[in-house]
């Protein structure tokens, strides 16, 4: 393998999702796979014996997502 444990493949994976994520032209499409970094963050925080500051940092970033882009498609 590449010598890598799965929390570090998971961390790996969740800043390339979010660094992805920034490349997105589309507000709604960069919410979403922003979200998804997020969410690998979070899962990640708790792998490392939970790191709090990881944890909550992202947490709140994937609660304002969710919370516009909910905005967004009950409007349209």
């Amino acid at each position: 393998m590449l010598g890598i444990t799965l929390t570090e493949a998971v961390g790996y994976l969740a800043s390339l999702v979010l660094m992805i994520s920034f490349l997105m032209k589309n507000i709604n499409t960069l919410r979403i796979v922003n979200s998804t970094g997020c969410l690998l963050f979070v899962i990640y925080g708790f792998m490392l014996a939970t790191s709090w500051p990881i944890i909550i940092s992202n947490a709140f970033i994937l609660g304002v997502n969710i919370f516009y882009l909910t905005k967004h498609f009950r409007a349209n």
